[in-house]
């Protein structure tokens, strides 16, 4: 059994969920700051680049290829445009950064209630076996 198959997308979920967390929050917490420029990430986006089987690369020595520099590559980050643009530079408008922190927030808890629902079946299962 491989757990990738079983687990499906939740793991990268979790960890671009969780990037996307620290964004938000640097955003929230740069709210104030002139010249400062929003930053967020195209969810689906990256997920999709995820879920497509990617050229797998080989090495013949140890450092060929630099390991990855996680779940969200610096190129993936992109400004958000505000609605109201501010005098001083700043493209940071809280209420929708706590809003779209509070959104990622609760689809981060509802794939770690998916993964843990797996995890529990998955024990069930193995403990009846083992009977």
């Amino acid at each position: 059994m491989k757990f990738d198959k079983v687990f499906g997308i939740h793991e990268q979920a979790l960890q671009v969920r969780a990037r996307r967390a620290e964004l938000l929050a640097a955003n929230l917490s740069n709210a104030d700051t002139p010249g400062y420029k929003a930053r967020d990430l195209d969810f689906r986006s990256i997920l999709k680049g995820e879920m497509q089987p990617g050229v797998q690369l080989a090495a013949t020595r140890p450092g060929h290829i630099a390991p990855s520099s996680g779940p969200v590559p610096g190129q993936e980050l992109k400004y958000r445009i505000p609605q109201q643009p501010s005098l001083d530079g700043n493209t940071v408008e809280a209420e929708r950064e706590q809003v779209e922190y509070s959104a990622n927030a609760v689809r981060y808890q509802a794939s770690l209630r998916f993964l843990n629902g797996t995890i529990r079946t998955l024990k069930t299962a193995i403990k009846g076996t083992a009977q």
